[in-house]
């Protein structure tokens, strides 16, 4: 039986924390969809379709060095929905600290409650990146400062795009 994970978020913008659960998750799977949730409200940072693509770009290479198939697709829907239309069994949700815990662990019961045959497994980030969050990288370039340590060379690039305008 193939198994397939749904992990999703704004990613916005995507960071080296993203990209820590995602190979992490890699390792344990054999299918993992990101799924970006667009809230049509909510104005984005970076346009949808920019984070699809950097999302893509950043995944490809743990795509490759684990020998599954990842997936970026967007929704605007529940993502226990999300996830079962992508045939997933379990959700997927990084961790950074206790407050992470405490919410994703309410989340989790609200989704086991909607959908009981859809697990949610919990990945601790990794020490090196468990302080990495999007909020935090979008307010250091909005300051003019250096978020290269924390996201990928094209994320920098493409946020460097962004105020250049």
């Amino acid at each position: 039986m193939s198994r397939t994970a749904f992990y999703s978020g704004s990613f916005d913008p995507p960071t080296i924390g993203h990209l820590d659960i995602i190979t992490r998750c890699a390792a344990l799977v054999d299918r993992l969809v990101i799924g970006l949730g667009v809230h049509h409200q909510k104005k984005p940072f970076l346009e949808p379709e920019q984070r699809v693509a950097l999302l893509d770009e950043m995944s490809r290479p743990v795509a490759s060095e684990f020998g599954i198939e990842i997936e970026v697709v967007t929704f605007d829907n529940l993502a226990v929905d999300a996830a079962k239309t992508q045939g997933a069994q379990m959700i997927v949700r990084g961790l950074r600290n206790g407050s992470d815990f405490d919410y994703e662990v309410q989340m989790a019961g609200m989704n086991g409650t909607m959908t009981p045959d859809l697990e949610t497994i919990f990945l601790a980030a990794t020490p090196s990146v468990n302080f990495v969050a999007a909020t935090f990288v979008r307010q250091i370039a909005a300051m003019g400062g250096d978020i290269r340590p924390f996201v990928t060379e094209a994320v920098a690039d493409a946020i460097a795009a962004k105020y250049s305008t």
